[in-house]
This record gives structure tokens, sequence and C-alpha cells, in this order.
């Protein structure tokens, strides 16, 4: 592991996750990383059921982490990644606030609860995510946006505190590759712009999206029942 993300969800994580694949730190594991590998989504939720991590397990196949839910545990993976930089996204606290408000706080009500029952690794994730982040990390009142922002602010005090300043970046993903680069000892990649994605708009279209699966599924079923039956007719 040479690089920890300690920054929460909605900060830039996944604009940082590809920078540092641009750099040559590897694989870089990311909440999409979570979503992919159902092995992995029983990992964390049992994480939020108190048991212990199997780190080794987890990053296997990766040499730095970023976003939600590693980056809930920065200073647990600093002591078992001694060597690690560290870097803690950050952006403004209201911004950041409406961001999260507007996109991944709103996918556990999204999918109906039929759906979640009949696709385990859904149900498991969207578990997972209540249990470390919406109802650990935030107490169960992110909508309560002062409260919400406070816990984002402490959170950066508590990375400062814990993390030696010679292993810690602040950053900001507006600010581009220098940053990063002189913090990394990397030479900024030439002719390749910094990397900024997943904004709140793309992730809303692609909630909405996610919102039409389940009635789709249902309409694709519908259709080859009725296909079978006919057939069965004919």
């Amino acid at each position: 592991m040479k690089v920890i993300g300690a920054g929460f969800g909605r900060t830039g994580t996944l604009s940082l996750k590809i920078a540092l694949e641009v750099l040559g730190f590897g694989k870089c594991y990311h909440m999409k990383s979570v979503i992919k590998r159902p092995r992995h989504i029983r990992a964390w939720l049992n994480a939020g059921r108190g048991k212990p991590i199997d780190w080794d397990f987890l990053f296997k196949h990766f040499n730095a982490t970023v976003d939600f839910p590693a980056s809930l545990f920065y200073d647990e993976l600093k002591n078992k990644y001694p060597d690690a930089k560290v870097i803690l996204t950050i952006r403004d606290p209201d911004t950041w606030y409406k961001s999260t408000e507007r996109t991944i706080y709103k996918v556990p009500s999204i999918v109906p609860p039929w759906f979640k029952r009949i696709i385990p690794p859904m149900e498991q994730f969207i578990k997972m995510n209540e249990l470390l982040i919406w109802h650990g990390l935030f107490k169960n009142k992110f909508s309560d946006r002062k409260f919400a922002i406070r816990i984002f602010n402490e959170h950066i005090k508590n990375v400062r505190r814990h993390i030696p300043k010679e292993d810690l970046l602040i950053f900001n993903v507006k600010d581009g590759w220098r940053p990063l680069c002189d913090f990394l000892g990397v030479p900024i990649p030439k002719n390749i712009p910094f990397p900024h994605v997943n904004t709140s708009d793309n992730m809303i279209k692609t909630l909405n999206i996610v919102k039409l699966i389940p009635y789709l599924t249902i309409i694709l079923v519908t259709i080859t029942l009725l296909y079978y039956l006919y057939l069965l007719n004919k």
C-alpha cells in the first residue's frame, strides 16, 4: 500500500483514484471496487458489525485506496502500512453536503425493498453503507445539515492530528497535478489533464437510471413469460 485516501466520498475521490493510476501507483481501491466484489461487500458489512478487517485480503491486488468505506479506517490503515502516504481530499463543506445529499445519500432509498431481497449483494451493499456511513459515521443524522458538516470538519481535524505532517497532503482536486505530484515525488504528466470526473450532475443521471432498473426488470420478465406462454399455446 503506497497511498491511503482519508477523504470522505464526494470530495473528488474518483478523480484522485484515476490520477494515482495515471501516475503509476497501480490499481486504486474505491467504492466502485467494492460494488464489483460480493466478498468485499460482505467483509465491509462485517466491519460495520464490529468484526476485524482482513486488510491483506481486501487490498491484495491494490496499491492505493481512496473514498468510503476505506477512508473511515485511515488511522488503522496507516498503522498497517506505515510507509504509505496519506491524502485527505477536501472541498467547501456546504458544497460537499449539497453534493452528498443529492447523490450517494439517496442510494438506499431509490432501490425498492423487494428488489434488494431478490439480489442479495445489492441488499448487503446498501446495508454496509448504512452501517458504516449513515448510521455509523453520521449517527443516522445526515439529514441534519449542521451536524453532518460538523462531522465533516471534525474528520479533517482528526486526520491532521493523527497523521504526521510529512506524510499528509491536504488536497483539493481543483488544484490539479502540481501539489499531488510534489507530495508524491513524481513528475507531472505531460499533455494529460488532471481528471475531473463523477460530477454531481453526472451521478444524478446515473441514479435516475438505477431507479428504473427494478421496473425494467419486471417488464423484461413479464415479456419473457408472455413470450413463452405464447409458444406453449401456439
